[in-house]
């Protein structure tokens, strides 16, 4: 029998749903456990660095803190099978990791939070049991929830923004039905890098929560199932008579997924771009020491930036995080030879995200020590 691994997460959690996905994918065994067991901060957490999900107790004993790099332990020991190999699909399937992870938290927020007559009583009962056992767990549950609520309103959607907002949402989930409706995963017939990525919000919190999984059932059924089928071992797809359970053949990039993206690249293009010019300017002045924290709490607040949404202004906060992410995209792109390149340079500029290639800060951020440092 293999070795039985432990990832500390939570049912309700945005990117505890990415590291799941991937383990059930991948047909890795594990065990889960909240956050509320003992073991947790008892055994995990000193090693850990940070109180965050999802965090992977190895079979070995080993310490994963943060989605990405419990993805990264097992990809990189098994030559990366999450990646496809062509250029096209390799490429965009990295930037739709960094989308999923980062690029739809705004939607994300809004429709957990910002709905609570359907919502309120779905969360309570999670938030409650992801709490040990005590005499002031509801207590705390409430202070833990008001903590989240108020860290939504930090993503820019308030009710000058919520309109467009909720319309650029509801095109994305349109554009993303039309594509899954041909093709059970992004690029075919089996989960990318990017389809795991992309789950962390479709799951939890838009797949889940009862207004926005309402909404999916009854407007996006294809995404609906694309959600069902990323939690499944198996491929799932009975309603696909012809598909193999592999990439598109020839690096293809259909055009539905194309169309996905430039609904996506509306906000997330500028608002990289103006994430990328407030975090430099605040790695100019404060000039953080090399090993020292870039994401989480322990780097401290960082600012926020402003950009341009359909005649809207908004004002959300710039997280080294997105970048960290981009890196990988980056460094793939700036290693492809010129014939690559071209082919490259042609799908960014078709789906409206050339622009993310030039939107990096000043400072690389690393790994170390179980967290994300300033290099």
């Amino acid at each position: 029998m293999s070795k039985l691994h432990t990832l500390y997460a939570m049912p309700h959690s945005l990117y505890s749903g990415r590291a799941r996905s991937y383990l059930i994918k991948r047909g890795i065994p594990f065990r889960e456990l909240s956050t509320g067991h003992e073991s947790f901060k008892a055994e995990v957490l000193p090693r850990g660095q940070l109180p965050t999900i999802p965090t992977l107790l190895t079979a070995d004993g080993e310490v994963i803190r943060d989605g990405a790099a419990i993805i990264e332990y097992f990809e990189a020991s098994h030559a990366y099978p999450s990646y496809p190999a062509g250029t096209g699909q390799r490429l965009l399937s990295s930037l739709f990791d960094v989308i999923g992870t980062d690029g739809l938290l705004r939607p994300a927020m809004h429709y957990r939070w910002n709905f609570p007559e359907a919502n309120l009583a779905f969360l309570h009962f999670h938030f409650l049991n992801s709490q040990r056992i005590s005499a002031t767990r509801g207590e705390k549950t409430g202070a833990m929830m008001d903590r989240m609520r108020h860290a939504a309103s930090l993503f820019g959607v308030n009710e000058r923004t919520r309109e467009v907002v909720e319309a650029l949402y509801l095109e994305f989930l349109d554009t993303l039905n039309a594509h899954f409706a041909s093709l059970p995963y992004l690029f075919g017939g089996r989960p990318s890098i990017g389809d795991f990525g992309l789950l962390a919000p479709m799951y939890a919190h838009l797949g889940r929560d009862p207004y926005p999984s309402s909404l999916m059932q009854q407007r996006a059924l294809a995404v609906q199932r694309w959600v069902e089928r990323m939690n499944r071992r198996d491929s799932d797809t009975p309603e696909f008579f012809t598909g193999t359970e592999d990439y598109l053949p020839d690096d293809e990039v259909p055009e539905t997924l194309l169309s996905v993206l430039r609904v996506v690249a509306e906000d997330f293009v500028p608002e990289t771009l103006a994430a990328a010019a407030t975090l430099n300017e605040w790695l100019a002045e404060h000039a953080p020491d090399a090993g020292a924290p870039a994401v989480g709490r322990l780097a401290g607040p960082h600012p926020s930036c402003e950009f341009q949404l359909r005649g809207r202004t908004i004002k959300a906060l710039a997280q080294p995080h997105r970048f960290y992410l981009l890196q990988r995209f980056q460094d793939f792109y700036r290693a492809l030879e010129t014939e690559e390149r071209g082919l490259a340079d042609d799908l960014l500029a078709r789906c409206g995200m050339a622009q993310v290639i030039g939107a990096k800060l000043s400072r690389r951020i690393t790994r170390k020590g179980n967290l994300e440092v300033w290099e």
